[in-house]
């Protein structure tokens, strides 16, 4: 009997092991559609979340685990195989996301007046993941004469620069902000450390969180599917009838801004009306979204770029100015406003979320992917 008992127990030891290395190459290779089917994943990726080695040897203490003779990379694998109970884990990633809150909610107030101080959100035509090919392309490889590199260099690179240095800035900090406002819920189990395509766990679902603005490209899609000409062919097709001459050269997101600013500042009876007819339709197509989002959700996962791509869980949070589009990035930083909204939803979610969430997309390399995703739709009247 002792011997059956030994050998059993040796067999779950091993069956242990292979799922340690099953779920790391899992990780490792982006397979998120896989991993997170699969029972015991979530377990391994909230272990994964303190894998810290300070960490990690802090919780042996907790869970009584002997990790003196273990060294290196070995110790996260040494504590799955110890198997230390989840309710545990959950309370160890509490108190040490605390720890580290409280640091964070000292220097809150004086962090969101810096970001007050933001007045343009420009990325000065040198887009994230793609600043090198940037200058690379337009200087570095178009240009010949050293003199008129430098005068570039000072008058366009410089400028560009700013603006992308001030925008990645912005972006990074209010990210942090906005991702606190979950992790302060109740029913949200923080990550600690730096985990791939998980920033929190919803009851035992883990999301990477996207914080994003109501995509043009989606607005250009819902409007062709309509019958409707893009919001920029309308926008061009009125100023014509204003008699408003403007650089046809500039890039469509550049001209774009110009021609609505140009009819806004205008005085004249027909912009105005104009102006409310453009808002009240963007308005009415939002407000279809808002209703129904599962297209949206969809879109967003097949427009994803090949070297990003993944079918991780996603929690959208789109922020929507309702009456300036072009100025939503500022809701970024409207905590009071974000907290509102996210923390009502927070409250509504229940263990049968699964099922609803579901969602199927197809993207470029011909297959079919599952993923559990959300949208959260903050409005700004």
């Amino acid at each position: 009997m002792a011997r059956v008992q030994k050998k059993e127990q040796r067999n779950i030891y091993f069956i242990a092991m292979n799922k340690f290395k099953h779920f790391k190459q899992l990780y490792q290779d982006n397979k998120f559609d896989v991993l997170l089917k699969e029972d015991g994943s979530i377990y391994w990726l909230k272990l994964r979340s303190i894998s810290r080695k300070e960490l990690l040897v802090e919780f042996c203490a907790l869970a009584n685990i002997d990790c003196s003779n273990v060294r290196g990379t070995a110790l996260f694998e040494h504590i799955y195989d110890s198997n230390p109970s989840e309710e545990l884990l959950n309370k160890f990633i509490a108190q040490k996301y605390l720890a580290e809150r409280s640091e964070r909610k000292a220097n809150e107030t004086a962090l969101v007046s810096e970001l007050y101080k933001m007045k343009v959100f420009d990325w000065g035509g040198l887009y994230q993941n793609n600043l090198e090919r940037t200058i690379v392309d337009n200087y570095i490889k178009k240009i010949r004469s050293f003199d008129l590199l430098n005068e570039k260099i000072e008058n366009e690179i410089h400028d560009s620069m700013r603006g992308y240095v001030q925008s990645s800035w912005y972006n990074h900090w209010t990210s942090i902000l906005i991702e606190d406002i979950f992790k302060d819920h109740k029913k949200v189990t923080p990550t600690v450390g730096l985990i791939k395509k998980v920033d929190f766990f919803i009851g035992d679902i883990p999301f990477d969180l996207k914080v994003t603005y109501f995509p043009e490209g989606f607005m250009t899609a819902s409007r062709k599917a309509d019958g409707l000409p893009t919001e920029l062919q309308v926008l061009k097709r009125f100023v014509k009838t204003l008699g408003i001459k403007y650089n046809r050269e500039q890039k469509d997101k550049t001209l774009f801004a110009e021609l609505l600013t140009r009819i806004e500042e205008s005085q004249k009876p027909e912009a105005k009306k104009f102006i409310a007819e453009f808002r009240k339709t963007r308005w009415s197509m939002i407000q279809k979204v808002i209703k129904e989002p599962q297209k949206l959700i969809k879109w967003l996962y097949e427009e994803q770029g090949e070297r990003r791509f993944d079918a991780a869980n996603r929690l959208f949070l789109v922020l929507i100015d309702k009456n300036n589009l072009e100025e939503s990035w500022k809701m970024k930083r409207n905590l009071d406003l974000l907290k509102d909204t996210i923390n009502s939803r927070l409250n509504k979610f229940n263990g049968m979320e699964a099922a609803k969430l579901k969602i199927e997309f197809d993207w470029m390399d011909g297959k079919r992917y599952t993923a559990l995703s959300d949208v959260i739709f903050v409005v700004k009247d």
